[in-house]
C-alpha cells in the first residue's frame, strides 16, 4: 500500500510541502482501517508522551497531519490514481490462487455490480454532486457510485474492484446515472484485468438489449435479473410454449424447490432483438404455496446439469447489499459519515479509503490465520476491532504482527499503558 501511494503524482512544490502525499493518503487510510475518525489525535498524544506512535510503525507515516490538511490535500488527489491499488491487490489474490475458490465457472469470476449512495444533503455540495429538486423547490445534492464487487455462493468473504464514481462532469447539465456508470465500469474492469474472464451480475435495470450488448462486446459473460414485469415480450414468448423444462426437489422440511428454463427466447419484440437464455427458480412451501420466484436472463446456456448452480449465483448477487454495503454503512465504517466534502475529490476520495480498509479486512479475513484466530478468540468481528483500537490508544506496537500477537497472546508481554489523557 505505502509503494503505491507514494507512486501517485504529487504536483505541489516539495519544497514548501509540510506533509508528504504519502503520509496524507496512508492518515486517512490508517483512520478508515482502524474505524476510528480520532485516530490521528490519539497518535498525536502518544508521540508527545512516548516520542513514538502507531501511525509511523503499522503505517510508515513519518509526519501526522491535522484533520484540516489531511482534507485539503485529499481533496486534489486524482480519484483514478487510486485505481492501481484494486488492481494491484487483485492480482495478488490471484497470483497466491486465493481467486480459484471464486470461479463461478471454470476461468470465470462472478462480479456483481450495483449502485449505492453516500452521501446526500440539501447544503453540503460540490460540483460533482447529483442534484435532485423538489416540488417545493428545495434541492437535495448527492454522492453515488455504480460498485462491483467478485462474490461466490460458498464464500462470505467479498473482493472489491474499483467502483465507477456516478457524477455531474464540468460542462455537463444531463444527470449522470447507474446505467451509463456500469457501462463505463465495464470497460473499466475488461482495461484492468484483460486475462481475466468475468461473468456480471446485476439486476432487473441491467437486463435490457444495449447493458447485455455492452457487456457482451466487453468478452465478458452475464446474469441478470429479469421481472416479468419488465420483459412482457418475453413472458408471452415462453408462455407459448406446451411445456418447459423443469426439474424439481423437495427438501427434508417438505419444501419444493422449483427450477424452470428456456434457451435462445428473444429478449424483446424490437425487430433485432437478441436472445437469450432465461430461467426461473420458485420456493413452494410445504403447504403447497408458492412464496418466492426469482428470475433471470444469461448468455449461458441452462440445462440441467447447471440450472442449480447458475441459481444460486444469481441469488448470490445479494451479498453486495449485505456483504458490502450493510457492512460499510452500518458495521463500523460509517460510509456515509461526512468527513468533509471538498470542491473536488475529497468526498468519493474518502469512499475510495473506506472501500480499502474494507478490502484489506476482506483480505485478511481470506488469507491471514493470525487475523483469522483473533477473529476466533473475540468472538465477533466489531468486538476483536474495539479492541484494535484500545489497544493502540494506549500502547504503541512494533508493527501489526505485533498488535495481533498482542491480543492472541496477552500473556506473552508485559504491557506498561501509556497515560493518555
Amino acid at each position: 500500500m505505502a509503494a503505491c501511494f507514494s507512486a501517485i503524482d504529487d504536483p505541489r512544490q516539495q519544497g514548501k510541502c509540510e506533509y508528504s502525499q504519502h503520509d496524507i493518503l496512508m492518515s486517512a487510510f490508517a483512520c478508515m482501517y482502524f474505524q476510528d475518525p480520532s485516530l490521528l489525535h490519539f497518535q498525536i498524544r502518544l508521540e508527545q508522551n512516548q516520542q513514538r506512535n502507531n501511525l509511523k510503525n503499522i503505517f510508515n507515516v513519518q509526519n501526522i497531519p491535522s484533520n484540516n490538511q489531511l482534507r485539503d490535500v485529499l481533496d486534489e488527489i486524482p480519484s483514478e490514481a487510486l485505481a492501481p491499488i484494486f488492481k494491484n491487490f487483485h492480482e495478488k489474490l490471484r497470483k497466491h490462487k486465493h481467486l480459484e475458490d471464486y470461479a463461478i465457472l471454470p476461468n470465470v469470476l462472478m462480479c456483481t455490480i450495483d449502485g449505492t449512495q453516500y452521501h446526500s444533503s440539501t447544503s453540503v455540495s460540490c460540483s460533482c454532486c447529483l442534484t435532485k429538486e423538489h416540488k417545493a423547490g428545495e434541492i437535495t445534492y448527492s454522492h453515488s457510485v455504480l460498485q462491483g464487487a467478485i462474490m461466490h455462493p460458498d464464500k462470505k468473504q467479498v473482493i472489491p474492484v474499483m467502483p465507477e464514481a456516478i457524477k455531474n462532469e464540468d460542462g455537463t447539465k444531463k444527470q449522470d446515472c447507474e446505467l451509463n456508470a456500469s457501462k463505463r465500469s465495464i470497460a473499466n474492469l475488461r482495461a484492468a484485468h484483460p486475462r481475466q474472464k468475468f461473468m456480471i451480475c446485476g439486476d432487473g435495470l441491467m437486463s435490457n438489449q444495449p447493458m447485455i450488448e455492452e457487456t457482451m462486446a466487453g468478452d465478458m459473460h452475464y446474469l441478470f435479473v429479469a421481472k416479468p414485469g419488465n420483459h412482457k415480450y418475453l413472458v408471452e414468448w415462453l408462455s407459448a410454449y406446451n411445456e418447459l423444462p423443469t426439474t424439481e426437489f423437495t427438501d427434508a422440511k417438505g419444501n419444493s424447490h422449483i427450477y424452470t428454463w428456456q434457451n435462445d427466447v428473444p429478449l424483446n419484440g424490437n425487430e433485432k432483438t437478441i436472445n437469450v437464455n432465461w430461467f426461473q427458480y420458485q420456493f413452494k412451501n410445504k403447504q403447497g404455496k408458492i412464496t418466492k420466484t426469482h428470475s433471470w436472463v444469461t448468455d449461458i446456456e441452462i440445462n440441467k446439469s447447471n440450472v442449480i448452480e447458475m441459481t444460486k449465483a444469481g441469488r448470490c448477487r445479494w451479498k453486495i447489499e449485505n456483504e458490502c454495503f450493510n457492512t460499510l454503512k452500518n458495521q463500523g465504517y460509517h460510509i456515509e459519515h461526512n468527513y468533509g466534502h471538498g470542491n473536488k475529490n475529497l468526498s468519493y476520495n474518502m469512499y475510495l479509503l473506506t472501500l480499502l480498509a474494507f478490502y484489506f479486512h476482506q483480505i485478511f479475513e481470506l488469507t491471514d490465520g493470525v487475523y483469522q484466530a483473533c477473529r476466533v478468540s473475540f468472538g465477533s468481528k466489531s468486538h476483536l476491532w474495539e479492541n484494535f483500537r484500545a489497544t493502540i490508544r494506549m500502547l504503541v506496537v512494533d508493527d501489526w504482527a505485533h498488535l495481533m500477537d498482542l491480543l492472541l497472546n496477552p500473556d506473552n508481554y508485559e504491557v506498561t499503558a501509556t497515560k493518555n489523557s
